[in-house]
């Protein structure tokens, strides 16, 4: 029941991470030089979002951690398990950055962040006509009077 109790709080936390990216993703996309622009149109499958990771990572981790924090003070099993993973660590069996509970879920969270906008960038390459038809059904359904 607490491992169930963590995993889904741990989700959560993550879930509810994610839309504070949006503002730094924006502001790096606002800042983009034409250098970065053709990196990434000239670069591989997931350019873009390793331009994104590079630009924004530290500052989506200062984001992300608050709320993943908060979340994790809800379940006293966090606490439980930075303690274990505090011997672990001491004991060689448990990697220091593994050893906070909050920083791990923080980077997975992270980690789940970019693998998704990788592979919508790699959708996006392999049939950019239908990711920009897609877009402007958007754009213009929201718009139908």
């Amino acid at each position: 029941k607490y491992a169930d109790e963590l995993t889904t709080s741990m989700n959560r936390a993550a879930e509810a991470a994610v839309p504070e990216a949006k503002t730094l993703l924006v502001g790096a996309v606002k800042k983009m030089s034409v250098e970065d622009a053709k990196g990434i149109l000239l670069g591989g499958s997931d350019s873009a979002t390793q331009y994104f990771r590079k630009t924004t990572e530290t500052q989506i981790a200062g984001k992300f951690k608050p709320i993943v924090g908060k979340s994790m003070q809800k379940v006293k099993l966090a606490e439980k398990y930075d303690q274990f993973a505090g011997k672990g660590v001491s004991l060689g069996l448990v990697d220091q950055k593994d050893a906070k509970l909050d920083d791990y879920i923080t980077r997975k969270a992270m980690d789940g962040l970019f693998l998704m906008m990788a592979e919508q960038e790699k959708a996006i390459r392999a049939n950019p006509m239908q990711a920009a038809g897609t877009l402007a059904q958007k754009v213009f359904s929201a718009i139908k009077l």
